[in-house]
């Protein structure tokens, strides 16, 4: 039953109202056979394209079939199961279903926020699937698997390799095509500092400003002898601010200060806050 606070009828609207805009604006699902019919060479690249589509399909068709489900069950031509009451309450509290969560990506978000996420990076799947040719810059965050990617720059060079991370001073909209080797990444922010695009190091935080957006990162692989290991911050990546189970890599990034300082002060790389 939904919370006897919110009223009846209007909570029914409410959640009928919220169940047809996602409804209506949730894309159809990726063709796999023709995704796989044109994707030829199964490229590292295009290998994580192909997964990530078949995930995301898995989590849309979950999404389109619970909220059928829940509109014939509103409508009174289904009888209401405990699932649908669940999803019910969901939908009306702007919590994400857990029947969405466990097919879906770590999110600290509400209902709102994550449907507008979700369409975010189901516009950059199709975007990259179109051609399978590698975005200008990636959107790691966007990925359900960020660690399949990162894993394919490194697979897309033959000998023993490690990451180079470069920061550059540009932010997405400066970059055009990609690089001829690795990626560039968008959407990272930092916790627990905060990056100088002016000196190339990191920096105190400033006041207030919790968790400040990156610039454009250019990642490559590059041979374990030739990787700078002198004056860098092991610094983790995790998807959210939870941290622990949410952790995907680590990035050398370059420090004037004692990286022992940064590791005290727990800075991280967030895929999203």
């Amino acid at each position: 039953m939904l919370p006897s606070s919110s009223g009846g009828p209007i909570s029914r609207l409410k959640v009928r109202v919220v169940l047809e805009e996602i409804m209506e604006k949730l894309p159809e699902k990726f063709n796999m056979v023709d995704l796989l019919g044109r994707a030829e060479e199964r490229t590292p690249y295009q290998v994580v394209a192909l997964q990530e589509c078949e995930r995301m399909n898995i989590l849309t068709q979950e999404i389109r079939r619970s909220l059928h489900q829940l509109s014939l069950g509103l409508k009174g031509e289904l009888t209401m199961t405990g699932d649908m009451e669940n999803l019910q309450n969901a939908v009306f509290l702007d919590i994400v279903p857990d029947g969405w969560t466990k097919r879906a990506y770590p999110s600290m978000c509400g209902l709102a926020l994550w449907f507008s996420d979700l369409l975010l990076r189901i516009k950059e799947l199709e975007a990259w699937s179109a051609d399978f040719v590698l975005p200008s810059e990636v959107w790691l965050a966007g990925f359900f698997n960020p660690q399949s990617f990162l894993t394919a720059i490194m697979q897309a060079m033959a000998r023993r390799m490690c990451f180079q991370c470069d920061v550059t001073k540009k932010n997405r909209e400066d970059f055009m095509v990609p690089p001829r080797e690795g990626a560039y990444l968008h959407g990272l922010y930092m916790e627990g500092a905060r990056w100088n695009s002016q000196t190339g190091i990191i920096a105190d935080a400033f006041l207030k400003e919790l968790t400040p957006a990156m610039p454009v990162i250019f990642l490559r692989a590059v041979p374990e002898d030739k990787q700078e290991s002198r004056s860098v911050y092991q610094c983790p990546v995790y998807k959210t601010h939870q941290r622990g189970p949410t952790y995907d890599w680590t990035f050398n990034l370059k420090t004037k200060e004692s990286p022992s300082k940064w590791t005290l002060a727990g800075v991280a790389l967030l895929l999203q806050i």
